[in-house]
């Protein structure tokens, strides 16, 4: 079968891709052969080393409490960044050349700060300038830093879904009499959430990985800073490592199924243009700013 966009291999190209497809299972299983067997070699797969994890006292005394501290963290900081981020990049579209100004000069300022030195500055503010307890203090500066940066983040994601949408729909609006806050509220704003949404998805769960910076550095007591005492008790740093990896790669994974779930719901609901915000777009202002 043959279509204007894809022409349905022949019997060279057909032998071509299992040739292809075969090269690439041979040398993933090298690979996956090579990576046991070294691990055997270090008696990383010993019983031993991986028994703690399928006892409930490491899952109740490390592991459940340090996911719970990333995902508080995590949350409190999407809750406030996301409707901060979506006032920030309005403001990116207004009409007034002052407001696009001073957003402007703030979304550029704190999207080229590396997270890292934000949660530095939110914790020397908090110790010299305010009765934070030292108890919270790590958790408040790191929530400060991820808002700042990813709310700059967030806001550069809004005003590239509102730019996206068919300048018809803009001009529509205006035939019917509408507002410039009407045709942002009711008509651009709803239409671009579906277009924002990998995006917005793809900045979330940065923002819940950079918790692990506050846990490195300023005492977070988040998951990945509970290696350090699995590893002190039971002597198994690779396979503490491996099994919190496992645990971020299914939070993760539950809040991209989620979010793709969602995007399916707004675009059965006709809420869409086709529109969409290209993830790419914004990995490299995460590779300059989160990578800290």
């Amino acid at each position: 079968m043959t279509s204007v966009l894809y022409d349905t291999p022949g019997p060279r190209a057909k032998a071509r891709n299992w040739i292809y497809s075969g090269v690439f299972l041979v040398a993933a299983a090298a690979l996956a052969w090579w990576v046991l067997s070294s691990l055997a070699d270090q008696n990383q797969l010993d019983a031993d080393k991986w028994s703690p994890f399928v006892e409930g006292q490491v899952w109740t005394t490390f592991l459940l409490p340090g996911l719970g501290e990333t995902l508080r963290a995590g949350a409190i900081s999407m809750v406030i960044a996301l409707p901060l981020g979506a006032l920030l990049g309005i403001g990116r579209l207004s009409d007034h050349t002052w407001v696009r100004s001073i957003v402007g000069a703030w979304v550029e300022f704190f999207r080229a700060i590396p997270v890292l030195m934000l949660m530095l500055f939110g914790s020397a503010f908090y110790v010299q300038y305010t009765g934070v307890d030292s108890a919270v203090r790590p958790l408040y500066a790191v929530i400060t830093g991820l808002v700042l940066y990813n709310s700059a983040v967030i806001a550069e994601i809004v005003r590239a879904g509102v730019e996206s949408l068919p300048r018809g729909q803009t001009d529509a609006a205006k035939a019917i009499g509408m507002r410039k806050g009407q045709v942002m509220t009711n008509v651009l704003i709803p239409q671009a959430v579906t277009a924002m949404l990998p995006a917005l998805v793809s900045q979330l769960v940065v923002v819940l990985k950079d918790t692990a910076i506050g846990g490195a550095v300023l005492g977070l007591a988040e998951l990945l800073s509970t290696y350090r005492q699995i590893s002190a008790n039971y002597s198994n740093i690779i396979p503490t490592l491996i099994v919190i990896a496992a645990i971020y790669i299914a939070v993760n994974f539950a809040l991209t199924t989620f979010a793709s779930w969602m995007e399916g719901r707004l675009r059965k609901s006709k809420r869409s243009t086709g529109a969409m915000v290209p993830v790419s777009q914004f990995d490299a202002g995460q590779n300059a700013g989160g990578a800290a």
